[in-house]
């Protein structure tokens, strides 16, 4: 952000958006999957899924659901 806003240099910006998105995107889908493996109920996908869009949520469902299984 600060090359785009500061610099006035706005392609850094346009690959690590793509970058972000493209993993986000991936993250759900694994998510998707290991859930469907492990049988895990649709709700601890939902959780898993807004845990991903607040920050650091992921650091909460790993130690909730995650650590032991």
């Amino acid at each position: 952000m600060p090359l785009k806003y500061w610099a006035e240099i706005g392609e850094p910006n346009k690959v690590v958006g793509m970058a972000h998105g493209i993993l986000f995107i991936l993250f759900v889908v694994l998510a998707g999957i290991v859930c469907w493996e492990r049988k895990w109920s649709i709700k601890r996908f939902v959780i898993f899924f807004i845990a991903s869009l607040l920050p650091f949520g992921t650091f909460y469902i790993d130690k909730k659901y995650l650590k032991g299984n």
